[in-house]
């Protein structure tokens, strides 16, 4: 069940079709709107998992922005559910070389077609405020990476105070059209981890610009 993400009744997605319906649009000018802005936490994202040597799940890739700064020992696989971003994807992949990309797939990061325990690590940048259930993601995020291994997130997490609470309040109103949820609160990540004996919180630390983002750190249980 899709929980009200914000706890304020405001819009939001509330299914996959909206998602995809969204980034769709935002498919042709994401690169231009978004490589500046999300680069720090990209690459903090990144350097999380830099010395991982196993498999590393890359959740919401969209158009591929973080792939050119994973170190070339590493094995990536990538996933989205939005087929335009994909492809986007894959030509930056062709136009590489990217050989530490192993492969990229159209997928529903809820419900994912990989075994159990299939990768070293995880990192999902900017995707908790894209899912209609964040929960779910998190439970498979949990599910595919092994025992002991690394779990990465970047997001934008809602004001509690401060002259950003009325614009996010005005921009959760719209969420469904622009595709990500801008009052996302902290405690919807916070209650899921209190929730799992086997996952635990590592740090969690703001990065540029200003602090607008924060790389979340969770270590599975080994």
């Amino acid at each position: 069940m899709s929980r009200d993400l914000a706890g304020t009744g405001q819009g939001r997605i509330t299914d996959a079709a909206q998602v995809v319906s969204a980034y769709d649009r935002w498919a042709p000018v994401y690169d231009l709107a978004f490589t500046a802005v999300m680069r720090a936490g990209r690459k903090a994202a990144v350097a999380a998992v830099a010395e991982v040597t196993g498999r590393i799940l890359d959740v919401g890739v969209g158009t591929g922005l973080e792939l050119p700064m994973f170190p070339s020992t590493a094995h990536v696989v990538g996933i989205d559910l939005a087929e335009a971003m994909l492809r986007r994807a894959g030509e930056r992949v062709r136009r590489g070389p990217l050989p530490h990309v192993a492969g990229l797939a159209v997928m529903d990061a809820t419900r994912m077609a990989f075994p159990d325990s299939s990768f070293d690590a995880a990192i999902a940048p900017f995707v908790l405020t894209v899912v209609p259930d964040p929960a779910s993601l998190m439970d498979e995020i949990a599910r595919v990476v092994r025992p002991g291994g690394a779990i990465v997130l970047v997001n934008h997490f809602g004001a509690e105070r401060g002259p950003l609470v009325p614009i996010e309040a005005w921009l959760g109103k719209h969420s469904a059209s622009l595709g990500w949820h801008p009052q996302f609160p902290f405690r919807v990540l916070g209650d899921w981890i209190a929730g799992r004996a086997d996952v635990a919180l590592v740090d969690r630390k703001p990065v540029a610009p200003v602090g607008l983002f924060t790389v979340v750190r969770l270590r599975k249980a080994g």
